[in-house]
């Protein structure tokens, strides 16, 4: 940070280059928060290897995998930062080590209720030519046919699984572990709820923290986050025997550390490594928080991530200015696209009695990760003022989110927040927001 005596200069990730922010110097800037500074390991593929020979409380794939087994591969959507490509040729040189032919093997991609991957994009994503045999399809989160109910979780969520994975004898879960909006973590049985559930299974289990308390789980504890324990519980269920593969990744996406085995013992351990890597201890809460999208700048949808992240270090009635890199625009993200029949006063006014409905808004185009947003974004816009510099971003989509204020610029931000805050303000500064959160 750099300044003289009218301004202080913060500069920020901007994709591969950077980005100034000037604030008067009046205000004082209490941390600028970042990241552990975690090396990547020296070889991918040995840390894989290594993971592989050593799961968390479970045997080596060789150990119990049988060659008459049919086993799913569920590897997570082109959208995460898993180095797929890097793990899945290592995983497949272990089968073929256990006796497994390539027709035993399927690939299924985590979609939730994203779009289903081309065969092109699958074969990117897992690092070969071709599929050498190997069987893939896409899950359907709206086909009973190809899902099957394996059962009910005790908080009344149906568990209905891609067939195919529920039907084969053993699932291997690649993913990443990072910090998650509403799941704390990712990884672990996140792949396969909502990763390849039906519908209503995500419905339920989704909705399950629309609530005041939970609504925000960046980071917090896995035993107090109800969606997250009902979707560990539902993986539970299932017949074939769950084996996960995750990475845990540095700022700059590198592999850090590479776990395996036990879809609950070996995703605690991968969270560890996570939560040490990115949260980041806050004395106190701010009058205005900068948080910066990097890394995940792909497109808006990743990019909010920041806002969701950081929040719960502004003060009540302050400014969160978010800063979104977006290099593909919008992303798939439902909510952006669609024009909700009320402005920003009157959903600001109302958003006590719309919160406890959200569940059960059916608007058109509005899926089940919508509705959670929608929730989030209501209880958001009532903890303060959230600006968001998105220079990519198209006005209709400004029109779309009136839960956020669009800016054109950062200077533009910065005067917004001067009228609120002519004198002194505390400041916090999260130049990596889009996996940084803060523990108060």
């Amino acid at each position: 940070m750099e300044g003289n005596m009218a301004e202080q200069v913060i500069t920020l990730p901007w994709g591969e280059a950077m980005i100034n922010i000037r604030i008067p110097a009046r205000w004082q800037v209490k941390g600028i928060l970042e990241p552990t500074a975690l090396p990547p390991v020296k070889d991918t593929e040995k840390e894989i290897l290594r993971a592989l020979s050593h799961p968390v409380e479970m045997g080596t794939l060789t150990e119990w995998i049988k060659p008459e087994q049919k086993i799913t591969i569920v590897i997570d959507d082109i959208s995460r930062p898993t180095p797929v490509h890097k793990i899945f040729p290592l995983l497949f040189a272990e089968l073929s080590h256990c006796g497994i032919k390539p027709g035993r093997i399927t690939i299924v991609p985590a979609l939730g209720v994203h779009r289903g991957m081309e065969e092109a994009e699958v074969l990117k994503r897992i690092g070969m030519d071709s599929m050498q045999g190997m069987l893939w399809e896409n899950p359907d989160s709206d086909d009973p046919a190809k899902q099957t109910l394996v059962g009910t979780t005790s908080r009344g969520t149906p568990v209905w699984i891609n067939k195919t994975a529920a039907e084969s004898d053993v699932i291997i879960s690649i993913g990443c572990i990072e910090p998650h909006i509403i799941a704390s973590f990712g990884g672990g049985y996140k792949n396969l709820l909502p990763g390849i559930a039906g519908r209503a299974s995500i419905a339920h289990n989704h909705a399950l923290n629309c609530q005041p308390g939970t609504f925000n789980m960046v980071g917090q504890p896995i035993d107090q986050n109800p969606m997250r324990q009902d979707l560990e519980e539902a993986g539970k269920m299932l017949k074939p025997k769950v084996f996960i593969i995750n990475a845990i990744l540095n700022n700059l996406q590198q592999v850090v550390q590479v776990v395996s085995g036990d879809p609950i013992a070996a995703h605690r351990e991968g969270v560890r490594i996570s939560a040490n890597l990115y949260g980041v201890s806050v004395d106190q809460k701010a009058d205005i928080v900068i948080t910066d999208s990097h890394p995940m700048d792909s497109d808006l949808r990743q990019g909010v991530k920041a806002l969701a992240n950081t929040i719960r270090a502004l003060k009540k009635g302050g400014i969160l200015i978010t800063v979104v890199r977006a290099e593909e625009g919008v992303g798939v993200f439902g909510l952006a696209n669609k024009k909700l029949p009320l402005g920003r006063k009157a959903l600001k006014f109302l958003a006590p009695v719309i919160l406890p409905l959200v569940t059960k808004l059916k608007l058109k185009g509005m899926g089940e990760e919508d509705r959670f947003f929608l929730y989030f974004a209501l209880q958001a816009m009532r903890m303060g003022t959230l600006l968001m510099y998105g220079p990519t971003i198209p006005q209709t989509v400004h029109e779309n989110l009136p839960f956020i204020t669009f800016v054109p610029s950062l200077e533009s931000a910065v005067e917004f927040a001067k009228a609120q805050y002519p004198g002194k303000a505390d400041v916090l500064v999260f130049p990596n927001g889009g996996i940084t959160y803060p523990i108060l």
